[in-house]
């Protein structure tokens, strides 16, 4: 019953198969229908006792049983080799003999076993029987599922027995083992190129037959490799399967498994490549074959168009695109196209405002990695590439391009509206521009349009105040290279560009050019308000305002406006309190440039401008102006009431007001009357209490402006104002003036009093009020009256503790200025003041004077009482004293009195 059961295929029959013992199957005699049946059904019946694997056929358990017991009884003929099956020796024999009696009716392929040729006829009918359980993709094979399927379990059976390294696939250990014998066992026939793996060799072939087997059903583009196609198709699907586990932050993906891992070497720092030549190590391999081709020289790729020579195949492909005009590579923001994929990722970066290269020194950011490389060699001062006619370097190799073509004159881009030519097809382009009128370049800020994206870029500059280029020796910061490069010049004196001329040099060849024009008496720029001309269109338009009253440039602190640019810039630092401009012998600042020259006159005592007639010589050319007019006797400047004439405009405007005695400015506050509005603004200060102008080294304040730099001066040393007859120099231009009248005019004022005689007005005013006995301040403290407004603010600072003035040196304080300096002069041993009889000198002039009394035996002070005569005042207290009886020195231990201090001290050493 059970055989009939088992000749009868039947689904209903498959439950009581299964049912039946293992035993009942053994020892009946199952015919090989029934072997048959049961291979239909699946089910595996018959199970290994050592392993528990299960089998299908009895035959299969034999034959695995075989291989826990080591039987192997199949032994190749000519000696030494076993198999378990029989099957296994032929297949192996045919290997021998070259025998493949299995061949494909499609393509004519043999095969050695019937099972390759299976496997085979699988391609043709793309049939992959075995999938897999856990991911579900198919293969064509079993042995490559198994193999699969170590890839979910993680499973490594076969290790390396260099290093231990673990891997899923025999094939793979066999492999891998010849990376570390060097074998390469499969060579190619045509140019005898060795692989590792067969599969390379068979990949490297279809290069010489120029077989692609594998297209693409998007685009159609074929490949050699199949996992060249694979990674092409996620071009089409935009799948990104590799991401890199480092970089979580930027979560970058990559369709390629070889770009990831040379991504992370970027995280790592690994670069296991290393040239035998120079030791220069890098992170691909590709990397150091082309390096290599440096030191051989080899450039193996050639264009077919005009013959020119590569060493890297994709720097040929960019060159063919020169030819063909093809650029592949478009911007999906602005539509713009590239020859080059990285020129677009670059391009992109500016849509997207990233920069991902920064600067270790300055901590500026780039979007490209070159830009840095160019960059950081400003701080390294390193230029690499030398032109070999002047040894002039450079550090950009386009730079050194473009320099070598003023050596051989080469200009091969013509243009072909006028004609001109360029060495460079960039600037040909640009040129072009010109003539269409074509402004691409626009300012988002102002709607302005250039014609560079140069200009461009320096003039968004102005809008965001940026300055990159700095001075390395002032500090001093621009917005163009061009105004750097000019500006270093003012450090070093160079002025490379003379004038054939008169000799006259500059730093910038522009200037040169301009100059030129005045030998040549040539003014192509005329207006035409009042037909004047200039040299300059700049001049021109500057000029033109002038009619048409328009001001251009507007200060946003105050409103004022200005017709230039640069006298808007100058009026700016009086807010900012900047001073670029600084002498480099006293470090005096100025606000424009002309002001320095003009100062630097005073240390060198260059007086270039000369009067014609008494040979007189002045620092400025204005002030030579007046002075010939002395000898003309031109006064051009004439009062409009009385008619009176003047050498300048100035003393004209201040005639006029003075003839008019018209002040319109009164004060609402005290109903003081000013002729100018500036003197009414300061004058209401004095009401505000307002001191605008504070000093930042003692915080002083001060109402005027000129008050402040005067005061500074006290701090910094600084005196300007030097007098020619001997040398002494002042704070103040006045104080000069006043000096000189020493060397001139003596003593032009006398007192009708006493006779005596002053060099100033006011020295003469304030002597007066001793015999009015006029003390106008009195001090708020004791009541003490003084002439002057300086006696009490010195006075005050006793009571009040105030110290301003302190020494450098040992930090002792004083209240005036003057008691500071001759205090210093302790330190320095400075004696200004020598005795013209006997050249003994004094710290002091005061005390020059008591001294110079001992030579002329002069007495001034007499005394009251008895008609003695001394030549010092405090000797005379002190005689007065024995008139008087005062003793105002008392000792503190025994109470005696004493007239003179002299005394004093010598009594007290008794008591110690």
């Amino acid at each position: 019953m059970f055989l009939s059961s088992a000749y009868d295929c039947t689904k209903s029959l498959e439950g009581q198969i299964l049912l039946l013992p293992d035993r009942a199957v053994e020892d009946t005699d199952i015919t090989h229908d029934f072997t048959e049946h049961i291979n239909h059904i699946g089910e595996k019946l018959f199970s290994c006792s050592e392993c528990g694997e299960c089998f299908t056929k009895k035959t299969d358990r034999v034959v695995h049983e075989k291989m826990h017991t080591e039987e192997t009884p199949f032994l190749k003929l000519d000696g030494g080799k076993c198999y378990i099956h029989r099957s296994t020796l032929a297949e192996h024999q045919l290997s021998y003999t070259g025998e493949k009696p299995f061949s494909c009716s499609e393509c004519g392929r043999s095969f050695a076993t019937k099972l390759n040729l299976i496997e085979h006829h699988r391609t043709h009918s793309e049939e992959k029987p075995f999938p897999c359980s856990e991911c579900g993709i198919c293969f064509t094979k079993k042995l490559c599922l198994v193999d699969h399927h170590r890839i979910h379990t993680g499973e490594k059976l076969f290790s390396c027995s260099e290093h231990e390294k673990c891997l899923a696939q025999k094939s793979c250990v066999i492999k891998h083992h010849r990376s570390h014998t060097g074998e390469k066992p499969f060579s190619c026939i045509e140019c005898e190129k060795s692989f590792t793996k067969k599969l390379n060799l068979v990949n490297h072939q279809r290069v010489h037959t120029g077989e692609r087997p594998f297209s693409c059903p998007e685009c159609g583009k074929c490949f050699i490799k199949k996992t060249g196609l694979l990674d092409h198709q996620r071009i089409h699907t935009g799948e990104k399967p590799y991401s890199c586990a480092i970089c979580n932050e930027c979560s970058k993906t990559y369709t390629h498994k070889s770009h990831l891992v040379q991504h992370q070497r970027v995280h790592t720092g690994e670069k296991p490549y290393s040239c035998e030549d120079c030791d220069k190590c890098f992170s691909r391999k590709s990397h150091l074959v082309e390096h290599q081709r440096t030191h051989t020289g080899k450039k193996p790729f050639t264009c077919p168009e005009c013959g020119k020579c590569f060493s890297k195949k994709s720097n040929l492909i960019q060159h063919k695109r020169s030819h063909t005009g093809e650029k592949p590579f478009s911007c999906s923001e602005c539509g713009r196209c590239f020859t080059v994929k990285g020129n677009l990722e670059r391009h992109q970066r500016t849509h997207r405002d990233e920069r991902l290269f920064s600067c270790s020194e300055c901590g500026k950011f780039f979007s490209q990695k070159s830009h840095l490389l160019e960059h950081q060699r400003i701080h390294t001062g390193d230029k690499l590439f030398q032109c070999l006619d002047c040894e002039k370097s450079f550090t950009r190799k386009s730079h050194l391009v473009e320099h070598q073509k003023t050596h051989t004159g080469e200009k091969p881009f013509i243009c072909s509206e006028c004609g001109d030519c360029f060495t460079l097809k960039g600037n040909l382009e640009r040129h072009k521009r010109i003539h269409r009128d074509e402004r691409p370049f626009q300012c988002l800020d102002c709607g302005k349009s250039f014609f560079q994206k140069s200009d461009l870029v320096e003039h968004q500059r102005i809008h965001t105040g940026e300055k990159p280029y700095p001075c390395i020796v002032c500090g001093k910061c621009f917005i163009k290279k061009s105004a750097l490069v000019k500006h270093q010049r003012t450090h070093i004196a160079e002025k490379p560009f003379s004038c054939t001329e008169c000799g006259k040099r500059f730093s910038q060849n522009t200037g040169l050019v301009e100059h030129q024009k005045i030998h040549r008496n040539e003014r192509p720029f005329s207006c035409s308000y009042c037909g004047k001309s200039f040299t300059q269109k700049g001049g021109l338009a500057e000029h033109q305002r002038i009619h048409t009253g328009e001001n251009l440039f507007s200060c946003s602190q105050c409103g004022k406006s200005f017709t230039k640019n640069s006298a808007l810039i100058i009026h700016q630092r009086f807010h900012t309190g900047e001073k670029p401009f600084m002498c480099s012998v006293c470090e005096k600042g100025f606000t424009q440039k002309s002001d320095l020259v003009k100062h630097l006159r005073i240390h060198s005592g260059e007086k270039p401008y000369a009067c014609s007639v008494c040979a007189k010589r002045f620092t400025q050319k204005p002030d030579l102006i007046e002075h010939e007019r002395i000898h003309t006797g031109e006064k051009p400047y004439s009062c409009t009431k009385c008619g009176k004439l003047s050498h300048n405009v100035v003393e004209l405007q201040l005639h006029t007001k003075t003839q008019e005695k018209k002040k319109p400015y009164v004060c609402p506050e005290c109903g003081d009357c000013f002729t100018f509005k500036g003197n009414l603004e300061r004058h209401k200060r004095i009401h505000r209490g307002d001191k605008p102008f504070q000093c930042l080294e003692c915080e002083k304040r001060f109402l005027h402006r000129s008050d402040l730099v005067n005061h500074q001066r006290n701090h910094t040393g600084d005196k300007p104002f030097a007098c020619l007859e001997c040398g002494k120099s002042f704070i103040r231009k006045t104080v000069l003036m006043k000096h000189q009248r020493i060397h001139t005019v003596g003593k032009p004022f006398s007192c009708s009093e006493c006779g005596k005689r002053f060099s100033q007005e006011t020295r003469l005013f304030e002597h007066q009020k001793v015999h009015r006995n006029e003390r106008p301040f009195t001090c708020s403290y004791c009541g003490k009256s003084f002439t002057q407004k300086a006696g009490l603010a010195e006075h005050r600072r006793i009571h009040t503790g105030e110290n301003l003035f302190s020494c450098s040196e040992c930090g002792k304080s004083f209240t005036k200025n003057s008691a500071l300096i001759i205090h210093q002069r302790f330190h320095t041993g400075e004696k200004p003041f020598t005795c013209p009889l006997c050249s003994k000198s004094f710290t002091q002039k005061s005390d020059l004077i008591k001294h110079l009394r001992i030579h002329s035996g002069e007495k001034p002070f007499s005394c009251s009482v008895c008609a003695k005569r001394f030549t010092q005042k405090p000797d005379l207290l002190e005689h007065e004293r024995i008139h008087t009886g005062e003793k105002p020195y008392s000792c503190l231990e025994c109470g005696r009195c004493f007239t003179h201090r002299s005394n004093f001290v010598k009594h007290q050493v008794i008591h110690k």
